[in-house]
């Protein structure tokens, strides 16, 4: 039941893993405002509603794995209609694998955790659609050579 969704981006592994694990520039492509402490026990805190940061968000969601620049792996809390299946008790999680090649990085998202119910498999497919225009956001946002994304 694992989501995976895969991009190849023209950008350079150390650039696309910094729009991961900065806090300032996951906030140009992925959720309005972040707390992102690049660190295996750091923060990994989306806010997709900065004015309310007690719905829509992360919040206390921590980094499982920070292997610079090949592996990131943090908590995943759902949205607030899947709070109830995925917010309480043990949380999905989500890996990043930079992996470099000839025409940029590949991307490699996993998303897994997923429990066996109706209500879960419910959040699977929203977040497949979820993860697909993020990591399409991402790119656009990289590629597009402007601002703090695409430069060192």
């Amino acid at each position: 039941m694992t989501i995976i969704q895969e991009t190849v981006i023209q950008a350079d592994v150390q650039l696309l893993w910094r729009a991961w694990t900065e806090s300032a520039r996951i906030t140009e492509w992925f959720a309005p405002a972040a707390e992102i402490e690049p660190r295996a026990g750091g923060k990994f805190e989306l806010y997709f509603n900065p004015a309310d940061r007690e719905s829509m968000c992360t919040s206390g969601c921590t980094i499982l794995r920070y292997d610079e620049p090949r592996v990131l792996v943090f908590e995943w809390k759902g949205p607030d209609p899947f709070a109830e299946t995925m917010n309480q008790g043990e949380l999905t999680a989500v890996k990043v694998a930079f992996s470099p090649e000839a025409d940029g990085t590949r991307i490699t998202l996993e998303h897994t955790g997923w429990k066996d119910s109706e209500a879960s498999r419910q959040a699977r497919e929203w977040h497949i659609d979820a993860w697909k225009g993020m990591l399409a956001s991402l790119k656009s946002n990289i590629e597009s050579g402007n601002g703090i994304l695409c430069c060192k």
